[in-house]
């Protein structure tokens, strides 16, 4: 994975086409979510490229929460904070939030080790839908809109117990999805596995709304329409 494909650096900010961003997306997350189209009219930067960017740019910390706060367009250019702060704010040249990081502990900037380990996570990311959601939501009986799926990265997590570890692999560990009215919250829990040693734990957080009761026939089509896309 080469990020320097997937951004334009100018001194100390970034910024993105919709062009690397959809690249990113499909090429290397496996995400096909038409926010991510790059001719799509409502789009936005995968949250998982603006990890991967972090994680290249501070390295890789024993304990790192990622919030996510708003869209990032194509037009948007974004200040990357100096230093080794344990909290480090993305923003705009206005001052408006996109994401956040807290940190704390030993921190790797060992390259190798950094590329797999975020390699890793947007590769679980990426697969969140349909290998995991679409289960997660028929054993609750509700789906989100087929006419319009909304699926909002939130959030994630990271603890790991130490950083001795090499190409390590995510398997999901736990989904939990709290359901109030149409609205709805799902945690993906994860294990940071490394040669059978479960080396760290995780969480995706994310949003979903316009839930309805689960129609089998519909989630189909979706799915099928989903495939389509990545076909």
């Amino acid at each position: 994975m080469q990020l320097e494909n997937y951004v334009i650096k100018n001194g100390s900010g970034i910024r993105f086409t919709r062009e690397q961003a959809s690249h990113f997306a499909k090429d290397i997350a496996g995400d096909f979510n038409p926010l991510h189209d790059a001719d799509g009219k409502l789009f936005c930067v995968p949250g998982d490229l603006l990890f991967a960017i972090a994680l290249n740019h501070y390295g890789l910390s024993r304990h790192m929460r990622f919030v996510f706060s708003g869209m990032v367009g194509d037009e948007t250019a974004l200040r990357l904070p100096d230093g080794d702060a344990a909290h480090l704010v993305f923003t705009d040249d206005n001052g408006r939030e996109y994401l956040s990081i807290e940190r704390s502990g030993e921190c790797s900037r060992e390259p190798d080790q950094v590329r797999d380990l975020t390699c890793g996570y947007v590769t679980f990311s990426g697969k969140a839908f349909p290998d995991i959601l679409v289960p997660l939501m028929r054993r609750h009986d509700t789906m989100i809109n087929p006419g319009r799926p909304l699926v909002i990265y939130e959030s994630m997590e990271i603890d790991l117990e130490h950083l001795a570890f090499s190409s390590p692999e995510l398997r999901l560990s736990d989904s939990v999805f709290e359901i109030n009215g149409k609205k709805g919250d799902i945690r993906l829990g994860f294990d940071v596995v490394c040669n059978g040693e479960t080396v760290g734990r995780g969480a995706k957080y994310m949003l979903v709304r316009g839930l309805r009761p689960f129609d089998e026939a519909q989630m189909s089509a979706l799915v099928e329409q989903y495939a389509g896309r990545k076909r």
